[in-house]
């Protein structure tokens, strides 16, 4: 398995980048977000990547972030969503607008990809949905060590934001200690944002 690449761009289309490491180039097909994040042809950059083994080939898709990356995988293991469709809805939504729109319900902000009708957008909000029951969020109360203030005015919104996290894989524990230092009543969408930003700087 390939995890990640870091390289130089050689070569850059619509879908697709390709990255030379050790004198080899890797194809990867990419979304639109990671192509416009991408340093220009000749620079080097770093890919985390996820390797797609079929009968006729074996492909690599690309992805600035490991969040993307995470949220591509998900995606993909809902019935009905393939590479094409993952790579379309993460082409048009960043990792964090997928969650809330899982999280939320909201159907419509995921037909806003090519190749994703109301049908599909509903199938992918209820799979991705069971996966957060699993993990145990908690639906109104923030776990201790959250401030005071947050469970005063802006519980609902904590809330919604570590559900949305948990469609990318974050537990509570995960995610809870990064958000002692965030507005509550920052929008939701914001404050998974700044979580996701303070988690990568780990």
């Amino acid at each position: 398995m390939i995890y990640s690449l870091n390289g130089t761009i050689i070569h850059s289309e619509p879908g697709c980048v390709v990255i030379e490491c050790a004198g080899v180039g890797y194809k990867c097909m990419v979304t639109m977000n990671t192509l416009r994040s991408l340093p220009r042809i000749g620079e080097r950059t770093r890919l985390y990547t996820q390797m797609l083994v079929r009968e006729d080939a074996v492909e690599l898709c690309g992805f600035s972030t490991p969040d993307e990356m995470n949220c591509f995988k998900l995606l993909t293991s809902v019935s009905g969503v393939g590479t094409k469709v993952g790579l379309a809805i993460l082409s048009e939504l960043r990792p964090e607008q997928v969650a809330l729109a899982v999280s939320l319900g909201d159907s419509k902000m995921l037909t806003k990809a090519s190749g994703v009708g109301n049908k599909l957008a509903q199938r992918i909000i209820l799979e991705m949905k069971d996966k957060i029951k699993k993990l145990g969020v908690p639906s109104e109360t923030p776990e201790p060590g959250i401030p005071a203030a947050a469970v005063a005015s802006a519980s609902a919104n904590l809330s919604q934001a570590v559900g949305a996290l948990a469609v990318l894989g974050y537990t509570p524990d995960d995610v809870l200690p990064f958000m002692r230092d965030i507005d509550p009543e920052l929008p939701v969408e914001q404050i998974i944002s700044l979580t996701l930003k303070a988690i990568g700087k780990q």
